[in-house]
């Protein structure tokens, strides 16, 4: 086990987490005049949200912290702010609005299925089945998997990424709740083809992967949002982790689990001292480059989930890291001042602009709407046993 792991962060205490809870939770009550009839950016500017339309792919996360929220407190303030969200997203899945991409899970998981998990609303079903129809529309055939962006079959998009692990949920829920195993049996293809090109000999993973649209072939990793095609990129990493966490809920597939302890252990090679890794992990202690807080959020999600799989030593061992994870992140990373940021988490990246990567460049050093998310989650998860919306 590398250093990091048996150190300097302790494990977050049961006490510390209903207090970092009730913080967020006060912290998403204070939001709610803004962002109840709008969504969050996907990043904080100057830490601050700015609110705007339901059109980008992380408009999920903002509802599932209001529906967390809601579980943490009992209060229906939460419920009907987040119902109201939902109706947002029917309107949108039905008219299809900046839908033609792969995320739909990201999308509808936390904001809908959560809704027709925890007060049975129809409208929430409705929306999710048909986000799960849109998205095996992007599934092909040749090359067996979920094309990520573009114009289905073009060439230049022919490619899928190692995030789309975390939209396959919304297929299981699909295949169990109309009894239909086309969305099983795609979400099962696409993990198959993730595990067979994604996963690097040193076990760090590619971002994004490109097929041959002709025979179905892999060609080629590459990075859209990492520093380099052969870099690290930290929460390209942590969608593997979590990725195969949540993909073993619903397959007991041996090569899930071994996946997963495999990127785990490359993961926390990389981190730095107080376990939140930099923005990729081809930077290390001592450097000026951008911490990435959502990836560590999100592998602390990975590992609560694992655990409540697995059981034994290997499970306290996930719990205790995902402990160590969460403390330094409460502790030195989430906002308890709101006249600080109206986030959750500061020091996200989103996408850091390099001059190896294709990425734009936003939400740098910022709240990111999925690290808001992922903490909440964790934290929910480290409070009580927790029925998943994924």
């Amino acid at each position: 086990m590398n250093a990091v792991t048996s150190i300097a962060t302790p494990p977050i205490t049961d006490e510390e987490v209903k207090a970092a809870l009730d913080i967020a939770v006060v912290q998403i009550r204070r939001n709610l005049p803004e962002f109840t009839y709008a969504a969050q950016n996907h990043s904080s500017v100057n830490n601050f949200y700015p609110a705007v339309a339901n059109d980008q792919w992380t408009a999920g996360f903002w509802p599932g912290e209001i529906w967390l929220a809601y579980e943490h407190t009992g209060d229906k303030v939460f419920q009907y702010a987040a119902q109201i969200q939902v109706q947002s997203f029917l309107h949108r899945i039905e008219n299809r609005i900046e839908t033609d991409h792969h995320d739909m899970g990201f999308l509808y998981s936390p904001s809908c299925i959560a809704a027709w998990k925890l007060v049975g609303d129809e409208d929430g079903r409705k929306a999710a089945l048909l986000a799960a129809d849109q998205l095996i529309e992007r599934f092909q055939p040749i090359g067996q998997f979920i094309q990520a962006w573009g114009r289905k079959g073009n060439p230049n998009e022919y490619r899928y990424i190692i995030d789309c692990l975390l939209n396959l949920p919304l297929l299981y829920w699909a295949t169990e709740q109309t009894g239909d195993q086309k969305y099983r049996d795609i979400a099962l293809v696409h993990a198959r083809t993730t595990l067979a090109n994604s996963v690097r000999p040193d076990n760090s993973t590619y971002h994004t992967f490109y097929m041959d649209p002709e025979t179905g072939a892999p060609v080629r990793g590459v990075t859209k949002q990492g520093y380099s095609d052969d870099s690290f990129w930290a929460r390209g990493q942590a969608w593997g982790v979590a990725g195969m966490a949540f993909s073993y809920r619903y397959e007991r597939i041996d090569e899930y689990r071994d996946t997963f302890d495999r990127l785990l252990a490359f993961y926390l090679e990389k981190l730095p001292a107080d376990m939140v890794p930099y923005w990729d992990m081809v930077f290390t202690d001592g450097n000026e480059e951008p911490r990435d807080t959502s990836a560590a959020s999100i592998v602390a999600c990975g590992l609560l989930e694992m655990a409540d799989l697995v059981g034994g030593e290997a499970a306290e061992r996930y719990r205790d890291l995902a402990r160590r994870m969460i403390k330094s992140l409460a502790d030195q990373y989430a906002v308890k001042d709101p006249e600080v940021s109206n986030g959750l988490v500061l020091h996200g990246t989103y996408s850091k602009k390099s001059p190896y990567n294709t990425c734009r460049g936003e939400g740098v050093d910022e709240c990111v709407s999925w690290g808001d998310y992922y903490y909440m989650e964790a934290l929910t998860r480290l409070s009580r046993s927790w029925s998943s919306y994924w």
